[in-house]
Formats: C-alpha cells, structure tokens, sequence
C-alpha cells in the first residue's frame, strides 16, 4: 500500500479494557512496537489499525459511540489507512453488530479492511470452537490465535495494484426500473476504458438458496469446483469470481435487506470459499433505499463478504442513494459527480 506506515496503531475506545481482553490484546502484541490511542482527535492517515472494543453486559461501551459520531463526521479521517476489529464482550450478543458498525463508519472514513477483520471474543468463547478443534487447542487459546493472525495479516495487508482491473457486477434487478442499475451505468461508463467488466443478472433461471450441507459435502463439491445445487452459480458465477480481481453487489434495499436472489448467491459461495482464497478481491456496492435504510444494506454486504467471506474492502467501497420512483436516481441532484467520484476511487483502490 502506497505510504502506509509499517507499525500498528491500536485505537482503544472507552476507557479500560476487561481483563480477558486485555489480556489477548498484550499477547498479540508481543515483541511488536504499537501506539495506543483512546480517542480520535485529528486526523490519522497511512496506518495500520487495531480497533480494540470492550463491550459491557448490555454490549455498550460509551466511548465507541463517541468513536463512531466522529468517524460519521468526520470524512477522510483515516485516509489510506488499512483496519482490523477485535470486540470483546462478557454476553454472546453484540460483538458482531459492533464490528460492522464500526467497519462501514472507518470505511466511509477513508479506511479499508483486510478479509475477514474481525475477531470477537463472545462470553463463552463458544465461536472457537471450530477453530480450537482444528488447532487442537481450548477456546481461549483459539482466541489468542485469532487475534494474534489478526494482527499478522493487517501488518502485512499490501493493497494489490492491477494494469487492467477485472470486475464482475452481480444484481438481481430489471434493467427497464431499476435506480439501482441505472447507478451502476453512470458508473460502469466512468469505467469501461481502464477495465474489463462483466455483468451476470441473477433472475435468470431458477437459483438455489444455500440449504446447509453438511461440511464435507460442501468441501467436496468445492474441490470438484462446484456446489451440490449446481445451476448458475457453478456455470456461470464461479467461473466468474475466479477470473475477477472485484465483485460489485448492485443492492437495491428490499425491507432493509438485501435481495433475495443476492443473499442465495452469497449464501452459495460457500462451496466456493472453502476451496478458494477471497483475500486478493475486492468488493464494493451500490445501494439504492426508495426512503431510508442504506447504511443497514451496506453493513449487510460489508458483513457478508469482508467479514465473512475474506474479501477485502476498499475504503469508502460502496455508493449510497436514495431514490424510489422509476428513473428518479438519475435526476437527484449532484448524481453525476458523485458517481464519478465513485468509480475514480474504484480506479484509484485497484489499478496503477
């Protein structure tokens, strides 16, 4: 990454940490040299960052709060700065609405985020399991390991930089209606000279949702280099992530969700997952809400396929609009400028 620091920057909101995580805090820590901050006063730029938060029994911190309204107003704050989450709490709940709240706020602050930025430390430490049954290991070591990889792989992240970006868009939406696709064509013309785009629209033919199969069902249709539902998730949209340096979620905000034909295709990667390494792709949005709700599809993308899938997130990675009636997104006011805004930083977080 273009003039990032080498060293960690730990913002540690709210005061005293708990004791546990504390305690896997130093432990990741060791034989590192890391600033501590406990709040935001100016602006940080080029640093690699450990946002550190200790949730209480209601999972509130006060100071995190204070943390987001200055991220959520302060624009550009943490410009070309590359993140990472550890949310520590004493009750199963809250971790993970935390760590997104917080991901989309640094975001559209200027900061992206390696795949996968987020370790949670929930009461019982019961989200380890998996993970300390494959190390061999108790679910408090689990918890050590993962934040210490966390620390690893944010001090390592370098952003890849492409001659010619090869971008795949999924959506789910009529072209003759849609706001959201017509976004997507103001964007993708800002595009098409320095890029290879391919579309794939998912109402086609019957898709699938994600039934749940067993783990080494899943792994063995992924090693075969499919799904056990087949269909145009193995055709065509396997083959296409593969070949993809992005992926661009076109997310009209359908009950402040995603569509249902995207959350089968992100529930569908799975088989994909297993088998393939996301860490290298990118992945931004375009959200359209007919009255309000953006930011709770853009938290959804976010989660889905950063936090969960290992894509990496470009700072400020999606685009948010609100629109409703038929072609009322191209006439809001400043469209043009924001959308070209849009795909320059597109340009600007992928190619040379």
């Amino acid at each position: 990454m273009i003039g990032i620091s080498e060293e960690l920057t730990v913002i540690r909101p709210g005061g005293a940490l708990s004791p546990r995580c504390a305690g896997v805090l130093e432990a990741a820590l060791v034989g590192r040299q890391a600033e501590v901050l406990s709040r935001l006063e100016g602006p940080l730029t080029g640093r690699r960052l450990l946002f550190v938060v200790s949730l209480d029994e209601g999972g509130v911190n006060r100071g995190f709060y204070d943390l987001l309204a200055h991220l959520r107003t302060h624009p550009n704050c943490l410009d070309r700065c590359v993140g990472s989450v550890l949310v520590d709490a004493p009750g199963d709940l809250y971790t993970k609405a935390a760590g997104r709240d917080l991901v989309l706020a640094a975001n559209l602050a200027g900061c992206a985020f390696v795949g996968r930025p987020l370790v949670e430390g929930t009461g019982d430490l019961r989200n380890f399991t998996v993970q300390a049954r494959n190390a061999g290991c108790s679910l408090e070591a689990a918890y050590h390991l993962a934040t210490a990889d966390l620390v690893e792989r944010v001090l390592a992240f370098s952003r890849p930089r492409l001659e010619r970006p090869k971008l795949l868009a999924l959506h789910a939406s009529s072209r003759a209606t849609s706001n959201t696709l017509a976004l997507w064509g103001l964007v993708r013309t800002r595009l098409e000279e320095r890029c290879d785009i391919t579309e794939i629209c998912l109402r086609n033919g019957t898709l699938e949702d994600c039934a749940g199969c067993p783990y080494t069902t899943c792994l063995h249709f992924g090693e075969q280099g499919g799904c056990f539902y087949g269909g145009v998730m193995v055709q065509e949209v396997y083959p296409a992530i593969r070949e993809a340096d992005a992926l661009v979620l076109l997310c009209p905000n359908y009950n402040d969700a995603l569509s249902a034909n995207l959350t089968a295709a992100i529930n569908r990667l799975t088989a994909l997952y297993r088998t393939t390494s996301f860490a290298d792709k990118a992945v931004f949005a375009i959200v359209v809400s007919g009255y309000s709700g953006g930011d709770i599809v853009a938290c959804q993308a976010a989660g889905a396929m950063n936090m969960n899938k290992g894509f990496w997130l470009p700072a400020n990675f999606c685009l948010l609009e609100t629109a409703n009636d038929k072609g009322e997104a191209l006439a809001l006011p400043g469209i043009q400028d924001r959308a070209d805004r849009f795909a320059e930083n597109m340009l600007c977080q992928l190619a040379y």
